[in-house]
C-alpha cells in the first residue's frame, strides 16, 4: 500500500459533494504561477491532441493560442465546470468515492492536473488510472504550490514540507509499475518561485506563490 490509512484522513471527512456543491469561480493561486503553469502547458503540450484536465473547475490555464483536438474535463461542481470554455466535455465524479475513470485505454496524449493533487485519498489507484487513459509516450503535469483546503487535504500532505510534498508525488508515479504495467518514466522536478507583475513588485506584494510541477511520461 503507497500510504497507510492514517495518511489518507482529511480533518473534514464529510461527504466531499456537499464540500464542492456550490461554485467557486475564483482563482486558487495568483497570477504568477498561473503564468508559470501557461508555460509549461505551452512547452509540453502539442497542438492538435487530446488533453484530459483532471479535477478541473471554471478555468483549464491552458494557452489561447494552441488548438487541441479534445479537451475532456473532470471536476466536482457543474456550474464550474460548464463555465470552462476550454472544456468539449465534461463530467462530475467524486475520485475518493470512486476511483475509477470512466475513459478508454490509451485515449489522451496528455493528462493535466492543477492544485487538486493534495485531496486524492487513493492516488495510487488514481495514477494507475492516468497511466491507463494515457497513450504511450502521453505526459501526466501535476501542479501545485503551498495553498490548499487545509480540512481537505489528506493527513500526508498537511503533515509535510513543501519538499515532502514534492516527493510524495514522485513517489504516486513512481508507485505504478507491475509485470505488465510499464510505469512512468523518472519524474522531472519542475521548482520555480513564482513571478508575480512588476507592478505587483513595485507596491512590495510578496513574491509569489510557489511553483510545483511534477512531469512524467506513460513508458510504451
Amino acid at each position: 500500500m503507497l500510504l497507510p490509512d492514517d495518511r489518507r484522513t482529511k480533518l473534514d471527512d464529510t461527504d466531499d459533494n456537499l464540500f464542492y456543491a456550490y461554485p467557486r469561480f475564483v482563482t486558487h493561486v495568483d497570477e504568477g504561477f498561473i503564468q508559470q503553469l501557461t508555460d509549461l502547458y505551452r512547452e509540453r503540450l502539442k497542438p492538435h491532441t487530446r488533453i484530459f484536465d483532471m479535477m478541473s473547475s471554471w478555468v483549464s490555464h491552458l494557452p489561447d493560442e494552441i488548438e487541441f483536438a479534445h479537451v475532456e474535463g473532470h471536476g466536482m461542481n457543474q456550474e464550474e465546470l460548464a463555465k470552462n470554455s476550454r472544456l468539449n466535455h465534461y463530467f462530475v465524479q467524486n475520485l475518493n468515492a470512486n476511483p475509477q475513470l470512466p475513459l478508454a485505454d490509451a485515449e489522451f496524449d496528455a493528462v493535466v492536473n492543477c492544485v487538486s493533487v493534495q485531496y486524492l485519498q487513493h492516488p495510487d489507484l488514481i495514477f494507475a488510472e492516468i497511466h491507463r487513459i494515457l497513450k504511450p509516450g502521453g505526459v501526466a503535469i501535476i501542479s501545485f504550490s503551498n495553498r490548499m483546503f487545509y480540512q481537505k487535504a489528506i493527513a500526508a500532505w498537511r503533515e509535510g514540507s513543501e519538499g515532502d510534498r514534492v516527493e510524495l508525488v514522485k513517489s504516486y508515479f513512481d508507485a505504478v509499475k507491475g509485470a505488465n504495467i510499464p510505469g512512468f518514466s523518472k519524474p522531472e522536478i519542475i521548482s520555480k518561485q513564482s513571478s508575480l507583475p512588476s507592478f505587483m513588485k513595485m507596491l512590495g506584494i510578496g513574491s509569489g506563490d510557489p511553483f510545483y510541477a511534477v512531469v512524467a511520461y506513460r513508458q510504451s
